[in-house]
Formats: C-alpha cells, sequence, structure tokens
C-alpha cells in the first residue's frame, strides 16, 4: 500500500510540474487569475477535484 501511495504521489508531482515547464508563461497567468476568485470559486474547483478523483478511483479500482 505505501508503495501504491508514494508512485500515485510521484505521478501527480510529474503531471502538477508539466505546465510550469511546457509553458510557464500560461502558468503565471492563470495563478494571476486564480488570486482574483473569491474563496467559494476557490473551495468549488477544490471541491470538483476531489470528488472527480474519487469517481475515478472507483471505476478503476
Amino acid at each position: 500500500m505505501t508503495s501504491t501511495l508514494l508512485m500515485a504521489f510521484a505521478l501527480m508531482l510529474v503531471l502538477e510540474g508539466l505546465m510550469p515547464f511546457i509553458a510557464p508563461a500560461a502558468w503565471r497567468e492563470t495563478f494571476r487569475r486564480l488570486v482574483q476568485f473569491t474563496d467559494g470559486q476557490i473551495r468549488f474547483i477544490g471541491l470538483t477535484s476531489m470528488v472527480a478523483g474519487l469517481i475515478l478511483l472507483m471505476l478503476f479500482s
């Protein structure tokens, strides 16, 4: 189980690093826009991301 979690974490880091590596200007602009969101909007994005991840986990495990 620990090995699987570490591999999942490593894959997340690789995927998170793609955008700033490939398109740093677009990545910076995305964060500029994100700073302007309200707390509620950011929470909704986080909730949507978590639900999508949980659904994918249930489908593929």
